[in-house]
Protein backbone atom coordinates (compact mmCIF):
# COMPACT_ATOMS: atom_id res chain seq x y z
CA UNK A 1 0.00 0.00 0.00
CA UNK A 2 1.43 3.43 -0.57
CA UNK A 3 2.85 5.09 2.06
CA UNK A 4 3.07 8.62 0.74
CA UNK A 5 0.39 11.12 1.96
CA UNK A 6 -3.18 10.80 0.02
CA UNK A 7 -3.35 13.34 -3.43
CA UNK A 8 -5.43 12.07 -6.19
CA UNK A 9 -3.99 14.03 -9.72
CA UNK A 10 -7.28 13.99 -11.96
CA UNK A 11 -6.04 14.24 -15.76
CA UNK A 12 -8.34 16.03 -17.99
CA UNK A 13 -6.79 13.38 -20.38
CA UNK A 14 -7.50 14.90 -24.27
CA UNK A 15 -6.50 18.55 -23.16
CA UNK A 16 -3.03 16.53 -22.53
CA UNK A 17 -3.00 14.52 -25.40
CA UNK A 18 -4.03 17.61 -28.01
CA UNK A 19 -1.45 19.88 -26.08
CA UNK A 20 1.03 17.48 -26.44
CA UNK A 21 0.29 16.93 -30.14
CA UNK A 22 0.63 20.41 -31.21
CA UNK A 23 3.43 21.18 -28.77
CA UNK A 24 5.86 17.95 -29.70
CA UNK A 25 7.68 17.94 -32.92
CA UNK A 26 5.68 15.53 -35.49
CA UNK A 27 8.57 13.99 -36.73
CA UNK A 28 8.16 11.90 -33.76
CA UNK A 29 7.40 8.74 -35.35
CA UNK A 30 7.34 5.09 -34.97
CA UNK A 31 9.52 2.99 -37.35
CA UNK A 32 6.44 2.31 -39.78
CA UNK A 33 6.22 6.62 -39.94
CA UNK A 34 3.27 6.48 -37.83
CA UNK A 35 3.27 9.56 -35.66
CA UNK A 36 3.10 9.39 -31.69
CA UNK A 37 4.20 12.49 -30.50
CA UNK A 38 0.62 13.01 -28.59
CA UNK A 39 1.54 9.54 -27.08
CA UNK A 40 4.86 10.32 -26.27
CA UNK A 41 4.03 13.46 -24.91
CA UNK A 42 1.21 12.69 -22.92
CA UNK A 43 3.20 9.87 -21.29
CA UNK A 44 6.21 12.54 -20.58
CA UNK A 45 3.59 14.70 -19.25
CA UNK A 46 2.29 12.21 -16.93
CA UNK A 47 5.70 11.08 -15.71
CA UNK A 48 6.26 14.78 -15.00
CA UNK A 49 3.21 15.33 -13.06
CA UNK A 50 3.30 12.22 -11.01
CA UNK A 51 7.35 13.56 -9.92
CA UNK A 52 6.41 16.44 -8.63
CA UNK A 53 3.02 15.79 -7.32
CA UNK A 54 3.66 12.44 -5.92
CA UNK A 55 -0.11 10.98 -6.00
CA UNK A 56 -1.57 8.01 -4.22
CA UNK A 57 -4.27 7.92 -7.03
CA UNK A 58 -4.90 9.23 -10.63
CA UNK A 59 -7.56 9.35 -12.91
CA UNK A 60 -7.16 10.05 -16.79
CA UNK A 61 -10.45 11.33 -16.98
CA UNK A 62 -12.10 10.48 -21.09
CA UNK A 63 -14.65 12.49 -22.98
CA UNK A 64 -16.71 9.50 -23.66
CA UNK A 65 -19.26 12.16 -25.12
CA UNK A 66 -17.52 15.49 -25.98
CA UNK A 67 -20.32 16.98 -27.21
CA UNK A 68 -23.45 15.57 -25.30
CA UNK A 69 -26.63 15.75 -27.00
CA UNK A 70 -28.34 17.08 -23.67
CA UNK A 71 -26.01 19.91 -23.65
CA UNK A 72 -26.95 20.74 -27.31
CA UNK A 73 -30.10 20.19 -26.74
CA UNK A 74 -30.31 22.81 -24.07
CA UNK A 75 -27.83 25.12 -26.20
CA UNK A 76 -27.56 24.34 -29.70
CA UNK A 77 -24.59 26.69 -30.36
CA UNK A 78 -22.35 24.56 -27.53
CA UNK A 79 -18.93 23.75 -29.62
CA UNK A 80 -21.33 23.72 -32.78
CA UNK A 81 -17.71 25.37 -34.15
CA UNK A 82 -16.04 22.28 -33.55
CA UNK A 83 -18.01 19.70 -35.14
CA UNK A 84 -16.70 18.33 -38.49
CA UNK A 85 -17.90 20.66 -41.18
CA UNK A 86 -18.72 17.38 -44.03
CA UNK A 87 -20.72 15.70 -41.35
CA UNK A 88 -21.14 11.82 -41.98
CA UNK A 89 -23.93 9.48 -40.30
CA UNK A 90 -22.71 10.69 -36.98
CA UNK A 91 -23.38 14.54 -36.28
CA UNK A 92 -21.26 15.15 -34.19
CA UNK A 93 -18.09 13.88 -35.21
CA UNK A 94 -15.33 16.39 -33.34
CA UNK A 95 -12.90 17.60 -36.03
CA UNK A 96 -9.52 16.10 -35.09
CA UNK A 97 -6.33 16.13 -37.00
CA UNK A 98 -5.54 13.01 -38.62
CA UNK A 99 -2.13 12.57 -37.16
CA UNK A 100 -3.84 12.83 -34.13
CA UNK A 101 -6.67 10.48 -34.80
CA UNK A 102 -4.82 7.49 -35.68
CA UNK A 103 -2.70 8.02 -32.19
CA UNK A 104 -5.74 7.80 -29.70
CA UNK A 105 -6.04 4.22 -29.57
CA UNK A 106 -2.47 3.98 -29.13
CA UNK A 107 -2.90 6.01 -26.27
CA UNK A 108 -5.30 3.71 -24.60
CA UNK A 109 -3.16 0.77 -24.91
CA UNK A 110 -0.46 2.45 -23.52
CA UNK A 111 -2.47 3.36 -20.07
CA UNK A 112 -3.80 0.10 -20.34
CA UNK A 113 -0.76 -1.50 -20.54
CA UNK A 114 0.76 1.06 -17.96
CA UNK A 115 -1.94 0.48 -15.22
CA UNK A 116 -3.03 4.27 -15.45
CA UNK A 117 -7.27 4.15 -14.80
CA UNK A 118 -9.70 5.60 -17.63
CA UNK A 119 -12.72 6.79 -16.31
CA UNK A 120 -15.22 7.81 -18.82
CA UNK A 121 -18.80 8.25 -18.55
CA UNK A 122 -21.21 7.81 -20.95
CA UNK A 123 -23.35 11.01 -22.10
CA UNK A 124 -20.84 12.76 -20.77
CA UNK A 125 -17.60 15.23 -21.16
CA UNK A 126 -14.39 14.25 -18.78
CA UNK A 127 -15.36 17.65 -17.30
CA UNK A 128 -17.90 15.44 -15.47
CA UNK A 129 -15.85 12.75 -14.65
CA UNK A 130 -13.19 15.21 -12.59
CA UNK A 131 -16.35 16.95 -11.18
CA UNK A 132 -17.36 13.73 -10.00
CA UNK A 133 -14.48 12.26 -8.87
CA UNK A 134 -13.17 15.60 -7.44
CA UNK A 135 -16.53 16.12 -5.23
CA UNK A 136 -16.12 13.81 -1.87
CA UNK A 137 -12.88 12.74 -3.00
CA UNK A 138 -11.47 12.69 0.90
CA UNK A 139 -8.05 13.72 0.04
CA UNK A 140 -6.50 16.42 -1.67
CA UNK A 141 -7.10 16.69 -5.71
CA UNK A 142 -4.74 18.21 -8.13
CA UNK A 143 -7.01 18.72 -11.47
CA UNK A 144 -4.85 18.97 -14.90
CA UNK A 145 -6.29 20.81 -17.42
CA UNK A 146 -6.28 23.52 -19.78
CA UNK A 147 -9.94 24.58 -19.23
CA UNK A 148 -10.53 27.97 -17.17
CA UNK A 149 -13.97 25.68 -16.95
CA UNK A 150 -13.08 23.63 -14.48
CA UNK A 151 -12.18 26.80 -12.23
CA UNK A 152 -15.82 26.27 -10.99
CA UNK A 153 -14.40 23.06 -8.80
CA UNK A 154 -11.61 24.66 -7.04
CA UNK A 155 -12.58 24.70 -3.02
CA UNK A 156 -9.82 25.07 -0.43
CA UNK A 157 -11.54 23.60 2.15
CA UNK A 158 -11.39 20.40 0.75
CA UNK A 159 -8.38 21.08 -1.00
CA UNK A 160 -9.06 21.10 -4.75
CA UNK A 161 -6.58 23.15 -6.80
CA UNK A 162 -6.67 23.00 -10.81
CA UNK A 163 -2.90 22.90 -12.00
CA UNK A 164 -3.23 25.09 -15.11
CA UNK A 165 -1.64 24.28 -18.30
CA UNK A 166 -2.86 27.10 -20.30
CA UNK A 167 1.14 28.19 -20.71
CA UNK A 168 2.17 24.30 -21.09
CA UNK A 169 2.79 21.59 -18.36
CA UNK A 170 6.59 22.29 -17.80
CA UNK A 171 5.06 25.75 -16.74
CA UNK A 172 1.62 25.33 -15.43
CA UNK A 173 -0.48 27.53 -12.72
CA UNK A 174 -1.61 26.32 -9.50
CA UNK A 175 -5.18 27.88 -9.57
CA UNK A 176 -6.57 28.01 -6.30
CA UNK A 177 -9.13 30.33 -4.31
CA UNK A 178 -7.17 33.55 -4.13
CA UNK A 179 -5.84 32.94 -7.86
CA UNK A 180 -9.06 32.90 -9.24
CA UNK A 181 -10.51 36.09 -7.01
CA UNK A 182 -7.07 37.97 -8.38
CA UNK A 183 -7.58 36.92 -11.80
CA UNK A 184 -11.58 37.62 -12.10
CA UNK A 185 -12.58 39.22 -9.40
CA UNK A 186 -15.20 36.09 -8.63
CA UNK A 187 -15.18 33.47 -5.98
CA UNK A 188 -14.43 29.87 -7.05
CA UNK A 189 -17.95 29.09 -6.51
CA UNK A 190 -19.38 31.56 -8.75
CA UNK A 191 -17.22 30.85 -11.88
CA UNK A 192 -19.18 29.27 -13.61
CA UNK A 193 -21.96 31.64 -13.37
CA UNK A 194 -18.98 34.35 -14.44
CA UNK A 195 -18.79 31.87 -17.32
CA UNK A 196 -22.12 31.94 -17.96
CA UNK A 197 -22.46 35.60 -17.94
CA UNK A 198 -19.14 36.55 -19.92
CA UNK A 199 -19.54 33.37 -22.87
CA UNK A 200 -16.93 31.80 -24.03
CA UNK A 201 -16.24 31.70 -28.14
CA UNK A 202 -13.90 28.33 -27.27
CA UNK A 203 -17.17 26.12 -26.35
CA UNK A 204 -20.17 28.25 -28.41
CA UNK A 205 -21.43 30.05 -25.19
CA UNK A 206 -22.84 33.35 -26.48
CA UNK A 207 -22.85 35.26 -23.24
CA UNK A 208 -25.39 37.97 -22.37
CA UNK A 209 -24.51 40.63 -25.13
CA UNK A 210 -22.84 43.98 -23.88
CA UNK A 211 -21.87 41.86 -20.69
CA UNK A 212 -18.18 41.35 -20.47
CA UNK A 213 -15.71 40.01 -17.46
CA UNK A 214 -15.97 43.35 -15.59
CA UNK A 215 -19.76 43.65 -15.63
CA UNK A 216 -20.28 40.32 -15.05
CA UNK A 217 -17.58 39.94 -11.92
CA UNK A 218 -19.59 43.22 -11.10
CA UNK A 219 -22.72 41.68 -10.97
CA UNK A 220 -22.17 38.78 -9.35
CA UNK A 221 -19.94 40.41 -6.39
CA UNK A 222 -23.67 42.67 -6.12
CA UNK A 223 -26.23 40.19 -6.45
CA UNK A 224 -24.13 36.59 -5.58
CA UNK A 225 -25.44 34.28 -8.26
CA UNK A 226 -27.60 34.54 -11.70
CA UNK A 227 -30.50 33.70 -9.71
CA UNK A 228 -30.14 37.20 -8.05
CA UNK A 229 -28.91 39.31 -10.86
CA UNK A 230 -32.39 37.60 -12.58
CA UNK A 231 -34.34 38.74 -9.75
CA UNK A 232 -32.73 42.11 -9.33
CA UNK A 233 -33.36 43.04 -13.20
CA UNK A 234 -37.02 42.67 -11.93
CA UNK A 235 -37.31 44.66 -9.14
CA UNK A 236 -36.95 48.76 -10.54
CA UNK A 237 -35.52 49.08 -7.12
CA UNK A 238 -32.67 47.27 -7.26
CA UNK A 239 -29.37 48.58 -7.78
CA UNK A 240 -28.72 47.94 -11.49
CA UNK A 241 -28.02 50.75 -14.51
CA UNK A 242 -30.81 50.66 -17.01
CA UNK A 243 -29.11 49.37 -20.12
CA UNK A 244 -27.59 46.01 -17.70
CA UNK A 245 -31.07 45.76 -16.26
CA UNK A 246 -32.36 45.52 -20.47
CA UNK A 247 -29.59 42.97 -21.08
CA UNK A 248 -29.97 40.81 -18.59
CA UNK A 249 -33.74 40.86 -19.35
CA UNK A 250 -33.03 40.21 -22.96
CA UNK A 251 -30.58 37.28 -22.04
CA UNK A 252 -33.57 35.32 -20.85
CA UNK A 253 -33.91 32.48 -22.65
CA UNK A 254 -29.94 31.94 -22.86
CA UNK A 255 -29.91 32.53 -19.26
CA UNK A 256 -32.59 29.89 -18.83
CA UNK A 257 -30.38 26.89 -19.72
CA UNK A 258 -27.14 28.11 -19.82
CA UNK A 259 -26.35 27.55 -16.11
CA UNK A 260 -27.02 23.79 -16.42
CA UNK A 261 -24.50 23.90 -19.95
CA UNK A 262 -21.67 24.99 -18.04
CA UNK A 263 -22.11 23.57 -14.69
CA UNK A 264 -19.60 20.20 -14.38
CA UNK A 265 -22.01 17.16 -13.18
CA UNK A 266 -20.86 16.21 -9.75
CA UNK A 267 -22.53 12.98 -9.43
CA UNK A 268 -22.13 10.20 -12.10
CA UNK A 269 -21.70 6.19 -11.03
CA UNK A 270 -18.08 6.46 -11.11
CA UNK A 271 -17.03 6.37 -7.91
CA UNK A 272 -16.23 2.94 -7.59
CA UNK A 273 -13.38 2.73 -9.70
CA UNK A 274 -9.97 1.97 -7.97
CA UNK A 275 -7.93 5.06 -9.00
CA UNK A 276 -4.73 3.34 -6.99
CA UNK A 277 -1.45 4.56 -9.22
CA UNK A 278 0.61 1.44 -9.58
CA UNK A 279 4.11 0.93 -9.04
CA UNK A 280 5.03 -0.55 -12.17
CA UNK A 281 3.02 -1.72 -15.45
CA UNK A 282 -0.07 -3.46 -14.81
CA UNK A 283 0.92 -5.80 -17.95
CA UNK A 284 4.60 -5.57 -18.48
CA UNK A 285 4.53 -7.56 -21.73
CA UNK A 286 1.98 -5.45 -23.19
CA UNK A 287 3.84 -2.28 -22.18
CA UNK A 288 7.10 -4.13 -24.19
CA UNK A 289 5.54 -4.70 -26.82
CA UNK A 290 3.60 -1.23 -27.49
CA UNK A 291 7.28 0.47 -26.66
CA UNK A 292 9.05 -1.79 -29.53
CA UNK A 293 5.88 -1.96 -32.08
CA UNK A 294 5.83 2.06 -31.35
CA UNK A 295 9.39 3.39 -30.25
CA UNK A 296 8.21 4.99 -27.39
CA UNK A 297 11.79 4.62 -25.77
CA UNK A 298 12.42 6.92 -23.00
CA UNK A 299 9.03 8.28 -22.98
CA UNK A 300 8.09 4.39 -21.45
CA UNK A 301 11.29 4.00 -19.31
CA UNK A 302 10.80 7.47 -17.66
CA UNK A 303 6.99 6.38 -17.20
CA UNK A 304 8.06 3.33 -15.39
CA UNK A 305 11.03 4.54 -13.62
CA UNK A 306 8.82 7.54 -12.14
CA UNK A 307 5.90 4.90 -10.79
CA UNK A 308 8.78 2.64 -9.54
CA UNK A 309 10.53 5.68 -7.94
CA UNK A 310 7.21 6.83 -5.84
CA UNK A 311 6.81 4.69 -3.44
CA UNK A 312 10.47 4.46 -3.05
Amino acid sequence: MPTRTPRLLLLDTASLYFRAFFGVPDSMRAADGTPVNAVRGLMDFVSRLTDEYRPTHLACCWDDDWRPQWRVDLLPTYKAHRVVEERTADPDVEEVPDPLQVQVPIIRDVLAAWGLPVVGAPEHEADDVIGTLATGAGMPVDVVTGDRDLFQLVDDAVEVRVLYTARGVGRHERVDEAVVLEKYGVRADQYADFATLRGDTSDGLPGVKGVGEKTAATLLGRFGDIAGIRAAAEDPTADMAPGVRAKVKDAAAYLDVAPTVVAVVRDLPVRDVDLTLPSAPADPDAAAALTERWDLGTSATRLTEVLAALDA
